[in-house]
């Protein structure tokens, strides 16, 4: 379910911030919830999509797109988790690909959030409701076709410690990725600013430094194994941005193997032979999506203070892949 809105500015004599203007206009919507529309690129002016601090002027087209999702439509379902440690105060799930995080506009079942739900209720447990009922317990997020491990937070006090830890950039993040060709280092930084892309507001884009718009980000590699046309590589997150890896690792050269969205299904630079060409055909019909693996997630328990570290296995598919790739 969503609400759109669309309005024409009057005559304005005041100089007015698009946030707070919108805010006059929408029964019970905070600044901060109307800043994050417009962040998430659901706010346009002129058919554009802008910033928060945009000035409005007499005549400019607003149009808003509110999911507004009804919480009858969030329910419990059963579906199977792979949990990997559990207390009274959270839950490591280890996500496979294809589910998305939490409730969205077109996906209100089959997410991580239903399946928690559940498996909550089964046992009489409750979920954080921090960021509100389709987002119980979710601290932070992975993209639908990326695996890998999360943190669900069973209690308020837990999830916003979590939350602060996440924002202070203190949690070892670790992720596996399989990328095309062979990097140039066998280690380093990749330090570009992140924002929407403004052509697509559904994908992200490398800002250059002194372009306006953007937030740093930085990522660390190392190459770990290397195979004729692609590589192993494992990636640090020293600040979690939308899709950071994919687009950073794009934008260097080498994206994220099978990751239709950044250009990773098709090699670049590359002259092919037609049994080269029929075998990265065979390994993408293995890799319907990014080769993407959220490895390792570290960070101090918010109430015991212990000093926890939880590593997954590769999933299958991208075992397979390695498996084909080392022969």
């Amino acid at each position: 379910m969503e609400k759109y809105y669309k309005f024409t500015v009057p005559d304005v004599k005041a100089r007015l911030r698009l946030d707070k203007y919108i805010t006059n206009f929408i029964e019970n919507a905070s600044r901060t919830k109307v800043q994050k529309m417009i962040n998430l690129g659901n706010v346009t002016v002129n058919g554009e999509p802008v910033k928060s601090n945009y000035i409005v002027k007499p005549e400019d087209e607003i149009d808003i797109e509110m999911p507004v999702p009804d919480k009858q439509e969030v329910l419990p379902e059963d579906i199977p988790l792979d949990i990997v440690f559990e207390d009274e105060y959270l839950l490591i799930v280890n996500k496979p690909a294809g589910m998305v995080t939490h409730p969205a506009y077109k996906n209100y079942s089959g997410t991580l959030v239903n399946a928690v739900m559940y498996y909550a209720g089964k046992k009489n447990d409750s979920l954080s409701s921090l960021n509100g009922f389709e987002r119980a317990g979710i601290v932070h997020r992975l993209d639908k076709d990326t695996s890998g491990i999360l943190v669900i937070a069973k209690d308020e006090v837990t999830h916003r410690k979590l939350a602060e830890q996440f924002f202070h950039h203190t949690i070892e993040r670790e992720y596996s990725a399989i990328v095309w060709g062979q990097m140039k280092n066998k280690s380093g930084v990749i330090e570009k600013k992140l924002g929407r892309d403004k052509r697509d507001r559904k994908k992200v884009a490398v800002y250059k430094d002194d372009e306006e718009g953007g937030k740093k980000a930085i990522t660390n590699y190392e190459v770990i194994e290397e195979f004729e046309m692609y590589s192993l590589v494992k990636l640090n997150l020293k600040t979690g941005r939308t899709h950071q890896i994919r687009v950073h690792l794009s934008s260097h050269g080498h994206p994220v193997f099978g990751d239709e969205t950044y250009g990773g299904r098709e090699p670049k630079s590359i002259q092919l032979t037609s049994k080269k060409r029929a075998t990265i055909n065979n390994l993408l019909e293995k890799m319907p999506r990014q080769a993407l693996h959220a490895k390792v997630l570290g960070f101090q328990h918010p109430h015991t203070k212990e000093n926890l570290r939880f590593e997954t296995d590769l999933p299958e598919d991208m075992k397979e892949i390695l498996k084909i790739l080392r022969k």
